[in-house]
């Protein structure tokens, strides 16, 4: 169907797609004893119409398939679970790398599935649009990836979430193709794209996407702020979200993570800011770092009110070498974390979202279950994303690895993390659910919706080729 060259079923491509870059996957992967499971072969396919007609031979023979994109799920979403199936392939979307089309009067861009946020952008940038999206996974997730998990890039609150930037979408499923969106609104029944967005690969492999876009911005201008303590904090991001004053980058450190950033960023000259942040009262600060993209006049009149609202909540304007420093750095976290791994440092993440009147008892209850399960640790946090109803809660954890039982450290340690979000919060904001947070699903959308979902599933991938154990 693809051709000979383009089923690998030598090692290296093998194991190249048989993990995500989870901290567990990468203790996995440094471990030389560690058992986990292997694709039994790597399928290329080059477009929508060979994406479906290797669907139909797996379903054929009965064999599992995990669609692959950029491989930088952290929950276990392209784990090469075999699901009851005697073979599984990793079906590897890298040659569906074409920007389709563009209407420039709509604003409407396709795109396939394949295509990875840096080559989006370049595309789009031929044609002066731009998508805007940019999660710290941006320089290797793909298209196709943002729609299966619902991300949300860091520049959300002026761009939006992913799923606000979705117009149409095309998948092959094990029943035929499946294609989605014909118009801006529609009262047609439920929005089927939403249940396509988020599905995970588990009802369909996304091949296209169409999306919102808008024109490449002539201004980029970011900076930061300093406030007085974490409640001072998140009352300003609060206040800005409900009178619309956020600007496009809103991302508000608690003082564990600003004392780390202090530390580590030796351009901010500590010292000197630390005195002047003290002679305006903030001894304890916490960062804010906000950005703002558009024309300059956009930019000068939204940032115009977004500051006077920080100055009636006491935040002290520490200027833009802040904001660019975070700018510029926010892709390195994966790559520092690989340097920690080396030096025996256990470090990950997890997010989760909550509304404003449980923002802070969530927070506070999630770093007393990290606390109580690691032991000596440091747990940072951050709101990454704000809404007029509520907020993200982004959770940085370093704490010395157990070098007899590193899985199981992190393994007690997140379920207790879950346990802790169950109820209050939402167990994904934007990782999406994979392996990890499927326990936790029916507790947020009921027996009942996990039966739906399933109902969905039994009849898009009625003998269940599609991702085995993702998300139900």
């Amino acid at each position: 169907m693809v051709g000979t060259e383009n089923v690998l079923v030598d090692a290296p491509a093998r194991l190249a797609r048989a993990t995500g870059l989870s901290y567990l996957d990468l203790v996995r992967r440094r471990s030389p004893r560690a058992e986990f499971p292997v694709p039994d072969a790597v399928v290329l396919p080059a477009g929508p119409d060979e994406v479906q007609a290797v669907l139909d031979v797996c379903v054929e023979h009965d064999v599992g398939v995990v669609p692959f994109g950029g491989g930088t799920s952290v929950v276990g979403g392209v784990a090469a679970l075999r699901g009851g199936k005697t073979a599984v392939i990793a079906l590897d979307l890298v040659r569906l790398d074409a920007l389709v089309s563009v209407d420039a009067e709509s604003r409407i861009a396709v795109l396939q599935a394949g295509v990875r946020g840096p080559e989006a952008e370049r595309l789009l940038g031929e044609h002066g649009l731009t998508l805007g999206h940019i999660p710290q996974s941006y320089e290797r997730a793909t298209i196709g990836g943002f729609a299966a998990t619902r991300s949300a890039g860091q520049a959300s609150s002026g761009y939006g979430r992913f799923e606000d930037m979705v117009t149409g979408v095309r998948l092959a499923t094990p029943r035929g193709e499946w294609k989605l969106g014909v118009a801006p609104a529609s009262a047609a029944g439920p929005d089927l794209r939403q249940l396509a967005i988020g599905s995970e690969g588990t009802l369909g492999v996304i091949t296209e996407v169409a999306l919102r876009v808008r024109p490449v911005p002539p201004v980029r201008h970011y900076e930061g702020y300093a406030l007085p303590g974490w409640a001072a904090g998140v009352a300003a991001v609060r206040d800005l979200a409900q009178h619309h004053a956020l600007a496009d980058v809103t991302r508000l450190s608690d003082v564990d993570e600003t004392e780390v950033s202090l530390a580590l960023n030796a351009g901010l000259k500590t010292a000197a800011l630390r005195r002047y942040l003290a002679a305006r009262g903030v001894r304890r600060p916490c960062f804010l770092i906000v950005g703002w993209e558009g024309t300059a006049h956009d930019v000068a009149l939204r940032r115009r009110e977004t500051a006077r609202r920080l100055k009636a909540a006491g935040a002290v304007r520490v200027g833009k070498a802040l904001g660019e420093s975070w700018r510029h750095g926010r892709f390195a976290g994966p790559r520092q974390r690989d340097a920690l791994l080396d030096r025996g440092v256990c470090v990950e993440t997890l997010e989760t979202a909550a509304y404003w009147s449980n923002v802070d008892e969530l927070r506070d209850d999630v770093r007393a279950a990290l606390t109580a399960s690691l032991g000596r640790s440091i747990v940072m946090c951050h709101i990454s994303h704000a809404y007029e109803t509520g907020a993200s809660l982004y959770f940085t954890v370093l704490t010395a690895r157990d070098e007899t039982d590193p899985i199981g450290q992190w393994q007690r340690a997140k379920a207790a993390a879950c346990e802790a979000i169950a109820g209050t919060g939402t167990i994904s904001h934007h990782h999406a659910v994979g392996v990890d947070h499927a326990p936790y699903l029916s507790a947020e959308i009921g027996a009942l919706g996990v039966e739906v979902l399933r109902a969905v599933k039994s009849t898009v991938d009625p003998t269940g080729i599609l991702n085995p154990g993702k998300l139900v």
